[in-house]
């Protein structure tokens, strides 16, 4: 019989948690990016294969929360490690574990699911490098928990090597039964949620270093209609981008509008690969000051305290 189970992904900011979900499943769901808490919502994927399927959680860094929405991101990953069949705990290939680390060690310990160490990025250091690695983890597990080592796995996602090895031990991990979703499936989020995340995507890549975090997305219309001339289908976009100071909005519209352009071109390309379709992109630029403290904004954003309460 085959399996089928969850598995969520866990780790501090910028380890590549993301990346390690697409590549896991073989298609770009979760955005990314070089900087830290590009994740805000716990985000599910799908994997089917003849072995079974796997549903992955993937989750905001975890970091000190500093606002209503750092606190929203904390509560997404710690509620995704809850009841789930396997933890994978992500970890950078360094020997000296911080405060940080160890503070991700306690809450993964604490979970009660079987867990599996990956160690990514392995592509950029020596094999010693990594050996050193699983005999610091080793050390701090038995003395945070008192017991061995559980599994640990180097891969990365850039050459995929270990790739196979990570999900023939997840599947190891899992129960056996029927599959939660349709084998077709490879997410939950929808359209609109994917869209936004798009957006705020290419303004991370994009934009200066003080600016991507006090942004936000909200797609405001979404709707399909036929081309002129019967020539297939378009999708009207139009979405709002949310900063939190006048001098944020002029950045992001950059002088004569060439940075919201460019952030728009690249958003609509693969917008387009997504729907399979051409893409009318508009963007809005508005100015919310403190928005990442008001429950209400967040609520519209869809951060909603209450709904990961009852998860």
């Amino acid at each position: 019989m085959a399996k089928a189970g969850f598995a969520a992904i866990i780790g501090k900011p910028n380890v590549g948690k993301s990346t390690l979900m697409n590549t896991l499943i073989g298609q770009k769901i979760a955005i990314t990016s070089y900087k830290p808490q590009t994740t805000r919502n716990q985000i599910r994927t799908i994997y089917t294969d003849e072995n079974g399927q796997v549903v992955f959680l993937d989750t905001p860094g975890i970091f000190t929360a500093k606002d209503r929405l750092g606190r929203y991101m904390e509560k997404s990953a710690e509620n995704a490690i809850q009841d789930v069949d396997v933890v994978l705990w992500l970890v950078e290939p360094k020997d000296k574990l911080k405060e940080e680390d160890l503070a991700v060690l306690s809450l993964v310990a604490k979970s009660g699911s079987p867990v599996i160490i990956v160690i990514t990025k392995t592509d950029t250091v020596k094999k010693e490098v990594v050996l050193a690695v699983i005999a610091a983890y080793a050390n701090a597990w038995q003395k945070e928990t008192g017991k061995d080592l559980p599994d640990i796995i180097p891969v990365s996602a850039r050459t995929r090597n270990g790739m196979e090895e990570l999900k023939s031990l997840i599947f190891d991990k899992l129960p056996e039964g029927e599959p939660f979703y349709d084998p077709e499936e490879v997410t939950t989020q929808t359209q609109r949620e994917i869209a936004a995340e798009i957006i705020r995507e290419k303004a991370l890549r994009l934009l200066q270093e003080e600016v991507p975090h006090g942004i936000a997305v909200e797609i405001r219309t979404m709707h399909q209609r036929k081309a002129k001339g019967g020539a297939g289908e378009i999708w009207d976009i139009d979405a709002d981008v949310f900063c939190e100071r006048e001098s944020h909005k002029g950045i992001i519209i950059g002088k004569g509008g060439a940075m919201l352009k460019k952030i728009g071109t690249a958003a609509r390309i693969d917008m387009e690969n997504m729907l399979q379709s051409k893409v009318n992109l508009h963007l809005f630029v508005k100015v919310r000051p403190g928005w990442k403290d008001d429950a209400g904004t967040l609520r519209g954003l869809g951060y909603d305290e209450k709904k990961l309460r009852k998860e």
